[in-house]
């Protein structure tokens, strides 16, 4: 206790680091701010009284959305569609890098190329923002009409909140890149991380008003609590794990003759490859997938009537057949979104140009071949993890096992979790390189070995 007291002192001792962890807060409170700033002609407290009242017949898709914008989205907030859009076209741009050469090469080339092409996906970020927000008045119009302001014009209203809406994801996407320019962290993790860890708080409070320690409630209650709460922080241990776990190949460097008689011996490094390479990525397609039954269900009733039983049993979250088909996906999506990031041909080239090689293998094709294999093999188990981490909600929300309520089980697993966990990290390993920097003991304790390594070749992972 004594030393963590300590460390948190060197860390407002280093004017540097004290600096950008002020700013990051500072902008940090204007996004959670904005989040409450209701749209112009939007009654508030009447829209809040709609939303609780259809929250049992909320959309899956419309509650993944607000838990990403903190709450902001059922609010109506002129942050209502957070930093999605901007999130959708850096994914876009990855995509598209894969398959066009041009955009490819604009990635791996200097500073100046990377800046247009950023300037490109904020661009598209526009683009994306200006369809969702037109979706999302027509969505507010039609759903919760009530709240919206008797009188107003509605060409008016569609075109101002459109406006509104946009230029409110465009400053949060500037929140964001400042953050990462001039603060700590990468700025829109963080900020996708602070509007989930928002609605941690009030999810708690439902789950103990659920169990009746706030009021008058069954004394065995409290222990079910403490029950989840160990169970909660075993899976966060897990999920730690998960990110963290590496395979880490060996690779030799040549021996290289500087002058006539000095030699500089070949070094020894390795490539860590991660267990978990794909992210949250195969999670986010794959939950994107299972809300297409709901859509079927609601818009297309009558065309699927001989499939109401198949439809219905996709429908249920907490469902036997819907957490199946969506395990099963979540380990297909990562052996496919794995093999779109993780190149062995190019980590083999890469090797080669550089004169190192793996020992005991020869450099070119069977050093890919090799690479490959290894990367197959610890797929699997960092899938079946990742499949095993996206249903847990459903276990602790079911009625006969945990019986956690709806909101607050969404923080036992799933995407929620695993952006919490991998966003800390990163946090803490920037702090942990300032104060090492300026010799001081690292909140680690140089622990997070795994995220530290150094590698010839680096695989990217999404959020």
């Amino acid at each position: 206790m004594k030393k963590g007291i300590e460390t948190f002192r060197n860390i407002f001792k280093i004017k540097e680091l004290k600096d950008r962890i002020l700013l990051t807060l500072g902008l940090i409170l204007i996004y959670r701010v904005g989040a409450h700033v209701v749209l112009p002609g939007i009654n508030g407290s009447e829209l809040q009284r709609l939303v609780e009242e259809n929250s049992g017949a909320a959309n899956g898709l419309l509650q993944y959305l607000d838990m990403f914008a903190g709450g902001a989205f059922n609010r109506a907030s002129i942050f209502a569609l957070g930093i999605m859009p901007y999130i959708s076209a850096s994914i876009v741009f990855q995509l598209l890098g894969l398959t066009i050469p041009a955009i490819q090469k604009m990635q791996k080339e200097g500073e100046s190329s990377r800046r247009k092409l950023n300037q490109w996906v904020r661009l598209a970020t526009v683009v994306i923002t200006l369809f969702q927000a037109s979706a999302y008045v027509g969505y507010l119009t039609t759903s919760y009409g009530g709240a919206v302001s008797e009188g107003i014009n509605a060409t008016l209203f569609w075109l101002t909140t459109t406006v509104v809406l946009t230029s409110g994801t465009i400053f949060v996407m500037w929140l964001g890149e400042k953050i990462t320019d001039k603060g700590i962290g990468n700025g829109i993790s963080l900020l996708i991380m602070v509007g989930i860890i928002a609605r941690l708080p009030q999810a708690f409070l439902t789950e103990l008003d659920s169990k009746g320690i706030i009021g008058d409630g069954d004394i065995a209650q409290p222990l079910m609590v403490l029950i989840e709460l160990v169970f909660f922080t075993a899976i966060v241990l897990v999920s730690i794990a998960l990110l963290q776990a590496i395979r880490r190949i060996p690779v030799t460097y040549a021996r290289k003759v500087a002058g006539r008689e000095t030699m500089i011996p070949g070094a020894r490094q390795y490539i860590p490859l991660k267990l978990n390479a794909s992210g949250v990525m195969p999670i986010i397609f794959a939950q994107a997938l299972m809300f297409v039954p709901a859509m079927v269900g609601q818009y297309g009733a009558e065309s699927f009537e001989s499939l109401d039983g198949v439809i219905g049993s996709l429908m249920d979250p907490t469902g036997t057949a819907y957490n199946a088909v969506l395990f099963v996906m979540v380990i297909a999506f990562t052996y496919f979104y794995t093999a779109i990031l993780f190149n062995p041909q190019q980590m083999s080239e890469d090797l080669k140009k550089n004169s190192a090689f793996v020992p005991g293998i020869k450099p070119g094709t069977e050093t890919s071949e090799h690479i490959d294999t290894i990367m197959s093999r610890i797929t699997l188990p960092g899938a079946v993890f990742l499949g095993i981490i996206t249903i847990l909600p459903a276990f602790a929300a079911h009625p006969s096992l945990l019986g956690v309520q709806r909101e607050f089980s969404m923080f036992f697993g799933g995407t929620s979790l695993l952006i919490l966990v991998g966003v800390v990290l990163d946090t803490l390993q920037q702090i942990d390189s300032y104060l090492l920097m300026q010799h001081y003991d690292g909140l680690t304790d140089g622990k997070m070995r795994g995220r530290n390594e150094a590698s010839p070749v680096s695989t990217t992972t999404a959020i």
